[in-house]
């Protein structure tokens, strides 16, 4: 017989670090700071930050292109100087002190192995009371042994944990859909099979909903999971804190995070069964939308005038790719689908989907959305700009450097630690190595591989 609570345990990704790379980790930390002095210093003297220095002067508007670049140069820094003051009064809501409700929580799985079987017992041993906790894995027809650690799991707690089998591969929506189906919680939560939560994750990702009646949608805190695993990880982690904390902070405050993440979620069951099918059966381009479920659901749930929150304090840690082609295949899904639902967000946001809190999504969408345009259309002078004088290069890197560093300064604010130069060294990474995937994303839209499993 199961206490109130379960206390079954689960190891986290710890490997041992070897000592090239401590050093490493060293070296990086004291040069790439030198780095970014030097690159002030010479930046200065080639005049790298004289479009930010004599941004407002009439002159940067006299021709149609400086205008265009000047105008979204000060629309960005706006923006990032609100999304700064929101993001420093965002606070996360506190645990309830009312009576807990039953909760369901979905576990999608599709070849993820011995790690689904970690995803399912994080959850198991959630301090949430345990008479109102149901956990459902579904097995999306994997080809290799992930059934077996589901299996495992179910026989191991059968009153805690349900498990699903699906014969041949349907995608992870119809997985999410066959656990909403079979769930009797009041609220919803969805784990990656690729993700571990902490003991109180649950109760804290429940919280807004539960002190709010307005919010629909719940976002949780994402970190890396295999964080140490090499120098990619690294520079992940970095940026995971300032794309998803800031951003997400940020978006909380006027009650529109704009995805809430298929590695931790939780829905109101009202906000969810109004648009379960819908949701299920969409289509794009004359396909079945096989991508981007998570940013679908968030979508609908906005529409119907429910606010998203995003909740610092629920923490889940998922796995993240460790080499360059799983990275790339990675945020290929992820613009695809980013694509397609921020033209579905488009439809509906200046409609009266909600009474209040209308104008920031909208101001905050335009100045997140016309960056891509306008990177394809300035890329391609800076490359030719490059080719006839390269100095340029000098002053574009050293600029680069500089605002990098500013920028991460987030990083360093919310985890008082010095990995904030593996950011840094991500803005180089994503300039010279992923810049490609967004324009080739846009022109393969209709492509709804999953492609990293």
């Amino acid at each position: 017989m199961r206490s109130s609570t379960t206390t079954v345990s689960y190891p986290l990704w710890r490997p041992a670090r070897p000592g090239w790379d401590r050093v490493l980790d060293i070296a990086l930390k004291v040069l790439i700071p030198l780095g970014v002095a030097a690159a002030l210093i010479i930046g200065a003297k080639l005049g790298s930050f004289d479009s930010y220095i004599h941004l407002f002067d009439s002159q940067r508007f006299s021709t149609p292109l400086l205008a265009i670049g000047s105008s979204y140069g000060l629309a960005f820094l706006v923006m990032q100087c609100i999304r700064t003051v929101y993001w420093l009064r965002y606070r996360a809501y506190p645990l309830p002190d009312q009576p807990l409700p039953k909760v369901s929580v979905i576990i999608p799985a599709y070849n993820e192995g011995a790690m689904v079987e970690k995803a399912i017992y994080s959850v198991a041993a959630s301090d949430y009371p345990a008479d109102r906790l149901e956990i459902f894995c579904i097995d999306d027809g994997s080809k290799d042994d992930t059934w077996e650690y589901i299996d495992r799991a179910a026989k191991r707690l059968p009153g805690l944990i349900k498990a699903i089998r699906f014969p041949v591969n349907r995608g992870k929506r119809e997985a999410l859909y066959a656990g909403f189906k079979q769930a009797k919680g009041e609220f919803f939560v969805t784990v990656d099979s690729d993700s571990v939560i902490q003991p109180d994750t649950l109760k804290h990702i429940l919280a807004p909903m539960m002190h709010n009646p307005g919010i629909g949608a719940v976002a949780g805190n994402v970190k890396i999971y295999n964080r140490h695993a090499n120098l990619l990880t690294r520079m992940l982690f970095v940026r995971f804190v300032l794309s998803f904390d800031f951003l997400r902070a940020s978006q909380a405050m006027y009650g529109f995070v704009f995805c809430t993440p298929g590695a931790l979620s939780a829905y109101r069951r009202e906000a969810v069964w109004p648009v379960l099918d819908e949701w299920r059966g969409q289509t794009f381009l004359g396909r079945r939308c096989n991508i981007g479920e998570d940013r679908a659901f968030t979508n609908l749930v906005l529409r119907q005038g429910y606010h998203t929150f995003y909740q610092r304090s629920a923490v889940v840690f998922t796995t993240v790719p460790e080499t360059y082609r799983g990275l790339c295949k990675m945020f290929l899904r992820w613009d695809r689908s980013n694509f397609r639902e921020s033209y579905i967000q488009l439809k509906f946001m200046f409609t009266r989907y909600r009474e209040k809190h209308r104008l920031m999504p909208i101001l905050d969408f335009f100045v997140r959305e016309l960056e891509f345009p306008l990177t394809m259309i300035f890329v391609p002078l800076l490359l030719v700009a490059i080719f006839l004088n390269p100095l340029i290069l000098a002053k574009v890197i050293a600029a680069m450097a500089v605002v990098s560093f500013v920028l991460y300064a987030y990083y360093l604010a919310t985890e008082r630690d010095l990995d904030f130069v593996y950011g840094v060294l991500f803005t180089f990474y994503t300039f010279f190595l992923l810049k490609w995937i967004k324009p080739y994303a846009f022109l393969t839209l209709r492509d709804g591989r999953w492609l990293t499993r």
